[in-house]
């Protein structure tokens, strides 16, 4: 019998939701890319339920507890005392999602003395010290491109909400008001601009395919080149970095996944190297932006906008300054959680754990760490080391 411990985000407000506002989701066959998606041999969910949040329980109870194993739910992971200290010194695995994320520092991961397997409902597995992952020999696991089209999706929605300053807007109409001049003052065509990316993976190349159709100017900076015939379909300026392409975009999205060589990319000299008047978007994670920066930058009009919905820590303290920040268009962290998305990583955790007690091989692009090394998507994406560090500050959210 094995101990999972399961950190989801609160349910809502008003009560787990007893209907829901369409009645299916559209079918999937594959991936952009050609891969599958999850294929556990079961589910015990209905598609389209709310999967993330504590009463949705990834829909794994009834199939873990056929299975003899022990289901502990919580969202409170953060403080003294919390539950997810208090449960995770026996626990064998620990399945948290990004956006809600249940910080495996070192010092948690050597106090969990039974662990072996930590899974990121979703992609992204920052919250782990992934170094500390592989000195103990713990595998990580994540569901590689269950929400990457969702995020691609947000980043669209946000360069568009940004730009042409819907946010504000929208405002005026709940305010009563009919204040056109206002809404216009800073609102622009999206037409005829350069967007560059920061990084071109699943996300960042959805992104593309996205913007193509509007007209842009499109750049792209990656560790990996893409190959020549993507680059010549979709018209891409390829750069060496970030900071030789920034100049040169009127729009730039983060969507490289954050490891110490791009924490705090986005600094106040990276900033200053962009356009006056440019947009930054970041749906990636919000420690690749100095948090100051961004908000000393938004004041003094070197950025036009600034939009996303990752922040550091999460959830976010209520002080945080990119909630008060001008013209910001920043969201909690939702991009990866649609409804959608939370029916293809439920799925894949249950495939992870199906391979897990079966003693069956993890899909290479699932794992992050197995074997003390980075491995599978973990080698591709991330470097080693540690990006946990000051995440103890999410805590002050429920005191406040």
């Amino acid at each position: 019998m094995a101990k999972i411990v399961c950190v989801l985000y609160d349910d809502p407000i008003d009560g787990y939701p007893k209907t829901y506002a369409r009645d299916d989701l559209p079918k999937l066959e594959k991936y952009p890319d050609g891969q599958t998606l999850p294929t556990p041999k079961a589910i015990d969910f209905t598609p389209g339920a709310l999967l993330g949040s504590v009463s949705g329980e990834l829909g794994l109870r009834k199939f873990l507890e056929a299975g003899g194993h022990k289901l502990v739910v919580t969202s409170d992971k953060d403080g003294a005392n919390a539950a997810l200290d208090r449960e995770i010194g026996d626990a064998e695995i620990v399945i948290s999602q990004p956006f809600w994320p249940a910080y495996l520092t070192a010092e948690r991961i050597a106090k969990a003395k039974s662990l072996k397997l930590a899974i990121t409902a979703g992609i992204g597995s920052d919250h782990v010290d992934l170094q500390a992952a592989m000195e103990r020999g713990l595998t990580v696991a994540e569901v590689t491109f269950c929400n990457s089209i969702s995020v691609a999706e947000h980043v669209v929605m946000m360069i568009l909400s940004l730009v042409r300053n819907y946010i504000p807007s929208h405002q005026v109409v709940l305010d009563g008001g009919w204040n056109i001049a206002d809404c216009a003052a800073r609102s622009y065509d999206v037409e005829g601009m350069s967007v560059g990316t920061v990084a071109a993976g699943r996300i960042g190349l959805a992104v593309l395919r996205r913007m193509k159709p509007f007209d842009v100017k499109l750049h792209y900076t990656d560790r990996h080149r893409l190959p020549a015939d993507v680059e010549k379909e979709l018209g891409l300026t390829f750069h060496a970095s970030a900071a030789e392409m920034v100049p040169h975009c009127d729009v730039v999205t983060i969507n490289c996944p954050l490891h110490p060589e791009t924490e705090h990319l986005f600094d106040d000299k990276m900033i200053a190297r962009m356009k006056r008047g440019a947009y930054l978007i970041n749906t990636a994670r919000g420690k690749i932006a100095d948090r100051d920066a961004v908000a000393r930058a938004l004041k003094s009009a070197q950025l036009a906008g600034y939009a996303g919905d990752v922040w550091f820590p999460q959830p976010a303290p209520r002080d945080h300054s990119w909630r008060t920040m001008p013209h910001h268009g920043m969201t909690p962290h939702i991009s990866g959680t649609s409804l959608s998305a939370q029916a293809r990583y439920a799925a894949g955790v249950r495939e992870i754990l199906e391979c897990w007690f079966d003693g069956r091989p993890i899909r290479d692009e699932y794992l992050i760490v197995s074997g003390g090394k980075l491995a599978g998507t973990g080698a591709h994406s991330y470097s080693a080391g540690n990006a946990t560090g000051g995440s103890e500050e999410a805590a002050r959210f429920k005191r406040e």
